[in-house]
Formats: C-alpha cells, sequence, structure tokens
C-alpha cells in the first residue's frame, strides 16, 4: 500500500510486508469520492468487519500452525477493550459497517469477550454478529453468547472421527466440539454453520460423512479450500483439494444444485441438497418446501474477489484490506496518540481506498502474507 504525508503531527504507521515504512498514513488520493463509506477504487462497499480478538488458539491444526504454537502477541500489543470498542463504534457510526464477525485465533480465549460482545450489540444501528470458534468450551458458554448480542455461530470441525480430530488437531477434543454445535443450536444461534477443510489423504473421504451429519441435525455445512496462510509456509496448491473435488465427493451420494441465489459479498457458493443417490430419504429438520443447501468457499480456484465487502481489524489495531494483503495500516498507534474519531475514519476510507482488486494468488509474484490466518483473523 503506498504510504504518504498526512499533513498532521501524528498518524498510524502502515507496515508492509511485515515491516514498519514511513509515518503518516496511506496516501490521501485525491480521486477518492467524497463518500463516507469504505469504498475502494474498484466500486466495492466493505459493510462487513471482520474482527480478531486473539491470535491465541487452543488447538495446533496442522495447516494452520506448528505443533509447539506460535510466539503469541504480547498482551501490551493487543488492543483493549475500550480501544476495541471504539473502534468498533468509529465503524459503525463513520463508516457505514453493518455486520461484524469476531474471530481469532479462538476468540473464546479473549478475556471479557461477553463485555465486547454486549457493547457492540448495544450500537445503534445495531449491526449483525457473528462468532466464528473452534467449539472448544462452547457447551458452556452458548447461553452466554446469545445474551451478549450473537446472532449466529460458525464452528471450525474437520472430521467426525475421534482419531482423526486428534491427528489434525493434535487435540483429543471432538466431542466438545459436537457438544458445543448442539447447545449453540439450543441456544438459538442459528443457523449454526460447520466450516469445513478438506486435507489430501487425511480426511478427504469424509465429505459426505459431514453433510449427512450436518443435514440430519439442521446445521449449515461449508467447505472451504485451503488456503496460503499457515505459519509454517507449507501449502502447496498441488496437494489442496478443490472445490470442484469436493462437489464431486458430495455428488457420489448427493444430487445437488445450484442454487441460483445472488451471493452477494458472500463467500460461499450455495448448492441445494436435492435428495440422495440411492433415493433414501433425507435426514433433516428442515421444512419439506425448503431444500437444505451446502455451501463451498473456492477462494482459491473461484475467487469472488470483485465481490468482496469485507475489511479486517487485527487484534493489535492493523487494519488489512484483504486476508493475503501485504500491509496494514495502524490505527492503535492513533487512539494511544489522541487521534479523533473523525481523523481515524478518516484514515481507514483511505486505506480501503487502496484495497487491490484481488489477492493474486494466481499472480508469479504472490507472496504469501507474513502473518498466518491465526494472526489475522478469519
Amino acid at each position: 500500500m503506498p504510504v504518504g504525508a498526512t499533513g498532521a503531527s501524528l498518524g498510524p504507521m502502515t507496515t508492509q510486508l511485515g515491516l514498519p515504512t514511513l509515518r503518516g498514513g496511506p496516501s490521501r488520493d485525491p480521486s477518492r469520492p467524497a463518500d463516507t463509506r469504505l469504498v475502494d477504487g474498484f466500486g466495492r462497499v466493505a459493510t462487513d468487519l471482520r474482527i480478531s480478538l486473539t491470535d491465541r488458539c487452543n488447538l495446533r491444526c496442522t495447516y494452520c500452525m506448528p505443533a509447539e504454537g506460535l510466539d503469541w502477541m504480547p498482551r501490551d500489543e493487543q488492543l483493549t477493550d475500550d480501544e476495541l470498542n471504539r473502534l468498533i463504534a468509529v465503524a459503525v457510526h463513520e463508516l457505514g459497517i453493518e455486520e461484524l464477525r469476531f474471530t481469532g485465533g479462538e476468540p473464546m480465549l479473549r478475556k471479557g469477550l461477553e463485555n465486547v460482545l454486549s457493547a457492540a450489540s448495544a450500537l445503534h444501528p445495531r449491526p449483525d454478529i457473528s462468532l466464528t470458534t473452534n467449539g472448544i468450551g462452547l457447551a458452556r458458554r452458548a447461553g452466554a453468547l446469545a445474551a451478549a448480542g450473537v446472532n449466529r455461530l460458525n464452528v471450525s470441525m474437520d472430521t467426525l472421527r475421534p482419531e482423526r480430530f486428534a491427528e489434525i488437531t493434535r487435540r483429543d477434543r471432538l466431542q466438545d466440539v459436537l457438544d458445543g454445535l448442539a447447545a449453540a443450536h439450543a441456544a438459538g444461534l442459528r443457523p449454526v454453520k460447520i466450516n469445513a477443510v478438506l486435507l489430501r489423504g487425511v480426511n478427504d473421504d469424509e465429505a459426505a460423512d459431514l453433510l449427512e451429519f450436518a443435514l440430519a441435525h439442521g446445521y449449515q455445512l461449508r467447505f472451504i479450500e485451503q488456503m496460503p496462510l499457515d505459519a509454517q509456509h507449507g501449502w502447496r496448491r498441488s496437494e489442496m483439494i478443490t472445490a470442484e473435488e469436493i462437489l464431486a465427493r458430495l455428488e457420489e451420494r448427493f444430487v445437488l444444485r445450484e442454487s441460483g441465489e445472488d451471493r452477494g459479498g458472500a463467500p460461499a457458493e450455495k448448492f441445494e441438497v436435492l435428495g440422495r443417490r440411492d433415493g433414501a430419504p433425507l435426514r433433516t429438520p428442515g421444512t419439506p418446501d425448503t431444500a437444505p443447501t451446502v455451501g463451498v468457499i473456492a477462494s482459491v480456484t473461484r475467487p469472488f474477489c470483485g465481490a468482496c465487502d469485507r475489511t479486517r481489524l487485527t487484534a493489535d489495531g492493523q487494519v488489512r484490506t484483504c486476508l493475503f494483503a501485504t500491509g496494514e495500516t495502524d490505527l492503535r498507534a492513533m487512539l494511544r496518540g489522541g487521534a479523533t474519531d473523525a481523523e481515524i475514519a478518516d484514515t481507514w476510507r483511505y486505506a480501503m481506498w487502496g484495497k487491490k482488486a484481488g489477492h493474486g494468488i494466481d499472480d508469479p509474484g504472490f507472496l504469501q502474507p507474513t502473518r498466518p490466518m491465526s494472526s489475522i483473523g478469519g
């Protein structure tokens, strides 16, 4: 992201490839329209804010981080609750943000999580609030999350087999996740969505089983292509299970049809599940006149950058315009340096104005972000 002087005595620090560059915010491009929203140079408008609450996690998924974990962010670098609440309020009141998704790491490891959620749900206009979690500890907290204002949940679960769960996550906690799913559904956090990543030679034979399970319990399943966001930088496109493969494996057991629904900025392509290949009835608690669905998020092979409506805030207060951005804009420095809400909002607007057209995974010069997914937030 280009960096230029703002004329102010204090501004954020913009980073490129994880290294500090010049003081000042993103360049004030005079061609940017006088629009208070988070518009970019390609006509997209960000209305969905993804907020990472912590980079810490209590699982060690093989496609995310090494077995020993990572060097976690020092506490004093993490936004305080007051700082986080202020930035969320700026996003909603000044920038037109309509949806908040709280992520991590594992967001339930953030102390005072329910207080942050309650503050967000008290904003006017009230944003739609969701949470992405690995489900560990969800069984005992689902009711409190609902009371704090969460509307729905995404729970990461890649397998139904305990031994495979332990292999993938390096923790024997599958039953905790299953209990968490049930508790979230009972607490009214619906639809409960399951996010699954298929790994070649590990769990790629479970696509249809996972869909069978989701249908039987009234959950919504979303398969996600593995992305180059692992801390080890071990991702290889040739080893990734593609959307085409995922659908082929599902269609061995189920009859699918593209939903035809306008996705808007939603990342998942939705497919209606019309029935089973063997003619047996679908086991689903859904209403008979509504076909259940399954989604595929094909960030790598079928990118949806042209309709992206997201902006991202890391746990240490950095604005990221894309999961794969190589630059960040430091709002934490502005907060701690005495900047006004108006100054913060204006800096955020210009950061988003410089958003690139796409993530560039297919470009010869593509560089994987220095931050792993656990530090960026999903």
